[in-house]
């Protein structure tokens, strides 16, 4: 599976390889539709920045401190972008559709969200996060902090 950086120097962004694209998050959202949510799993349903039909992605959806938060383990991704364009989506899982609206976080207040989603799928997104995992220090995870967009999501 490979993985390209879309700007050396510009904001973070790892293109899914084809399994991932093709076949995994396929297989997600299908099981989500069905009501079968893999570790937290959704379906994020938001309109696109320039056509504004629907686009639709899996995500984890982690709940941390009482609040839930969407984060993007590839960075500044496509629904990354559709999110910040449009402030809002919906979450699904089986027949249940949540409307959201999506705060982003400032990075200086990702460093625990950030560790507990690590906590949660490291196994399925550490690879994203340069080495750093649940155990890294708060300065190692501050620093990784800026590449990875995260919202906080409350209901409409």
């Amino acid at each position: 599976m490979s993985t390209a950086a879309a700007s050396t120097t510009g904001p973070r962004y790892l293109q899914p390889g084809w399994f991932t694209k093709n076949v995994f998050n396929r297989v997600v959202v299908w099981l989500t539709r069905l009501g079968v949510s893999v570790q937290g799993s959704r379906e994020l349903r938001v309109r696109g920045r320039t056509s504004g039909e629907w686009r639709r992605t899996p995500v984890n959806l982690l709940e941390h401190g009482g609040r839930r938060y969407l984060v993007a383990p590839r960075g500044r991704t496509q629904w990354v972008r559709n999110l910040e364009a449009a402030g809002s989506g919906e979450l699904r899982v089986g027949r249940r559709v949540e409307t959201f609206h999506a705060s982003p976080v400032a990075d200086a207040d990702k460093v625990d969200i950030l560790r507990d989603y690590l906590h949660h799928w490291k196994w399925e997104v550490g690879v994203f996060f340069d080495g750093v995992g649940p155990d890294s220090t708060d300065a190692e995870i501050a620093e990784i902090a800026p590449r990875h967009p995260v919202f906080l999501i409350a209901q409409q």
